[in-house]
């Protein structure tokens, strides 16, 4: 059976000693979250984790969920009691704004509880995860009503919510979408059509659900400029809050999926249920891109949250498995062979792993910090800033993390050799857990596209040339520091290689548009490498600076260890993608459609 111990000392070093969350207490939320505060939070969510979701995974896996002949869908064995108490001990307010009930704390403090609940059950995790998206949307988009109406329900979890955007026909291309809004005399809408893929669209966790609806009004523009959103509620709420009738939507089948079976998957009917329009009409995307950005780094962090799950039971198991001796003589003579650990190959994938890992933890968690800066800031320029942050990393962090993340768990699935091919080992499902998180919320070619398509350019390239000045100011502070040299110099070389590949595609780009749309995977990986890159020689910097000031803590050792393993074995990387970058388009379209 596998095992999951929440990270708490990475996270804690992150949050107190990388982000410096105490710096910023000063500004709302902030000054509550005091370094005992959080580490109290830290240790009872990892508990939450590892005593209540974990045990559940499994059981989620094998039993799945079930559909009635009434539609009603019930999720796995333990799902609902766990779920009750995640709401009842309120854990689903940790960032929500105080004045609709919620506890105020960094939206970064709530991504840690995320990572671990998405480690621990990636499936379960789900449900409050997309209720968090829905809830945000309605709150930037919907009118003072329907905030009212749905806001605080949603915010405690005791409602959940859905995103429905796909349907059997389009996926990614949403303008040709065929769902219907017929509007009524009391400034309602009628909603009919079918949408497919919809995660949590019916469960037995919460006494209503509160779907996000895209649609076209009748007489709109036949393309994305005729999409709208609309919130339609599977129960009706009555004007005093209380429940009223049935919607005419319903759940009228499950998918069958290789992975995320605690995850109810539904094909939604909608047979003219009733909706109401939030925000204007033919403007659905611009309020369904809140849920969708919020998602995205979901999913990124989820590939994050089952490469720590799946590294930790792979570390477990390299000190455990006896075979063969090492290479430089027995390290266990009084057993029969030597833990697997002692051989380099490896060694090579806990590495990779853990260099991943530990990199990840912090470039998400600092975006999510610029997340929280462009809420609260007072600077203007500092709210600017870190709204493109958040613009420029959201695609980045989706695709570069669940890449790597699922290399994270091929590699300890194979690290277990026959072992990981069984599901009493629990790797097998890690892996086809976290495949998915290379597909929905937009593929990763898609998230490729969109950095290089719309992310880079926008405003003049002000968030990418941002980020270079960024790295040149921490490149010219560790400058001076002549134990900072094997961190810096592997950082400042692969900033290069990124700034190259920008100019690259900004002179080839826009000459031939498939020279973008061939290189634009390998410059999301290379910016990946970039970023992580950065967090590593910060890591290393702040390391160091607490050995010079006296800790004898051999996780700073560590930390620098790992930090010089990133540098000399998977930084590389970036020199192979900005070589294939530059080939451009030609070969790669060479071959017509039919010789395929």
């Amino acid at each position: 059976m596998p095992r999951y111990d929440a990270p708490v000392r990475d996270m804690q070093f992150v949050l107190h000693d990388l982000l410096s969350l105490q710096s910023y207490s000063n500004l709302p939320g902030f000054a509550d979250a005091s370094p005992d505060l959080i580490d109290q939070i830290l240790e009872e969510a990892g508990k939450f984790a590892k005593e209540v979701l974990h045990p559940l995974n499994m059981i989620g896996d094998e039993q799945g969920c079930k559909r009635a002949s009434d539609g009603s869908v019930k999720t796995p064995d333990g799902f609902a009691d766990a779920y009750a108490q995640m709401v009842d001990n309120g854990w689903s307010l940790l960032g929500v704004d105080p004045e609709i009930g919620g506890q105020g704390l960094p939206y970064t403090l709530n991504t840690a509880f995320n990572e671990m609940t998405s480690s621990a059950n990636m499936a379960f995790g789900m449900y409050p995860g997309l209720t968090r998206g829905a809830f945000e949307a309605i709150m930037v988009g919907g009118s003072e009503e329907q905030k009212q109406i749905y806001g605080p329900k949603m915010a405690t979890g005791e409602w959940a919510g859905t995103m429905n955007l796909t349907e059997p026909h389009c996926g990614t291309d949403l303008g040709l979408l065929k769902t219907k809004a017929a509007p009524q005399p009391d400034g309602s809408y009628k909603i009919t059509g079918q949408k497919i893929w919809i995660s949590g669209g019916e469960q037995d966790l919460t006494e209503n659900i509160i779907h996000l609806v895209l649609a076209k009004i009748e007489g709109a523009p036949d393309s994305i400029k005729g999409v709208s959103l609309f919130v339609v509620p599977k129960y009706i709420v009555n004007e005093d809050g209380s429940l009223g009738e049935r919607n005419a939507c319903s759940c009228g089948g499950l998918e069958e999926k290789m992975g995320i079976h605690g995850n109810a998957t539904c094909v939604m009917n909608y047979d003219g249920a009733t909706g109401w329009l939030i925000g204007e009409e033919n403007k659905g995307m611009r309020t369904m891109f809140v849920m969708m950005n919020e998602a995205r780094l979901g999913v990124g962090l989820q590939g994050l949250a089952q490469a720590e799950i799946a590294y930790q039971n792979a570390a477990d198991f390299a000190r455990d498995r006896l075979q063969g001796r090492s290479l430089t003589g027995a390290k266990n003579p009084d057993g029969p062979a030597d833990p697997i650990i002692v051989h380099p190959d490896v060694r090579r994938m806990l590495m990779d792993s853990r260099a991943f890992i530990e990199g990840a933890r912090a470039f998400l968690y600092w975006t999510a910090l610029h997340g929280d800066l462009q809420e609260k800031s007072p600077d203007d320029s500092m709210r600017q800033k870190a709204k493109d942050y958040m613009a420029l990393m959201t695609p980045v962090l989706k695709a570069f993390l669940t890449d790597r993340g699922l290399k994270a768990c091929n590699d300890a699935l194979q690290l277990h050799g026959g072992s990981g091919f069984t599901k009493e080992w629990g790797l097998e499902q890690f892996v086809r857990d976290v495949r998915i998180a290379l597909i929905y919320e937009g593929t990763n070619g898609v998230q490729a596209l969109d950095l290089v398509g719309r992310k880079l350019s926008a405003n003049g390239g002000r968030a990418i040339f941002s980020f270079f000045a960024e790295m040149d100011d921490f490149l010219a502070a560790a400058d001076g520091m002549s134990d900072m040299a094997e961190f810096a110099e592997p950082l400042s070389a692969a900033k290069a290689q990124l700034q190259d590949a920008t100019t690259w595609l900004m002179q080839n780009g826009m000459s031939d548009f498939n020279n973008a749309g061939a290189s634009s995977t390998d410059y999301l990986h290379l910016f990946g490498l970039t970023a992580l890159a950065y967090m590593w020689a910060w890591s290393a910097k702040v390391a160091l600076e607490k050995k010079a000031g006296g800790s004898d803590d051999p996780y700073y050792d560590d930390k620098l260890i790992v930090a010089r393993y990133y540098m000399e074995r998977l930084l590389p990387d970036a020199a192979s993608h900005l070589a294939k970058l530059k080939t451009g388009a030609s070969t790669m379209m060479a071959l017509t459609a039919d010789r395929f």
